[in-house]
C-alpha cells in the first residue's frame, strides 16, 4: 500500500446493533469472479452449523485480505497468552 493508502480510519461500532458472532468453521466457495465466506458455528453435540454471516468479495480483495490477515497474525503472535507486545 502506498502511504496514502495506510491514513489511519475512525471506526465507529454501535455495540447494540453489531455483535461478535461467534464462529468455530468457515466454508470457502471461490470462483474465477471472486470469494464467499460462509462463517458458520456448530450447534450444540449434532452434526448440524448455522451460518452466522457471509462475507463476498472480489479476488483481489481476497488476495490482499490473506497478506494483511497473515501479517497481523504474526505481529500478535503470543500476545493472547501473556497480553503483552511483542
Amino acid at each position: 500500500m502506498d502511504e496514502k493508502k495506510k491514513q489511519e480510519l475512525a471506526v465507529n461500532i454501535n455495540l447494540d446493533t453489531t455483535p461478535v458472532l461467534y464462529t468455530d468453521n468457515v466454508i470457502i466457495t471461490v470462483n474465477p469472479d471472486g470469494v464467499v465466506l460462509d462463517v458458520t458455528q456448530r450447534l450444540a453435540n449434532t452434526n448440524q452449523i448455522r451460518v452466522v454471516s457471509r462475507i463476498g468479495m472480489s479476488r483481489e480483495h481476497a488476495k490482499k485480505f490473506l497478506a494483511e490477515f497473515g501479517k497481523l497474525l504474526v505481529i500478535t503472535e503470543g500476545q493472547a497468552k501473556t497480553g503483552e507486545k511483542n
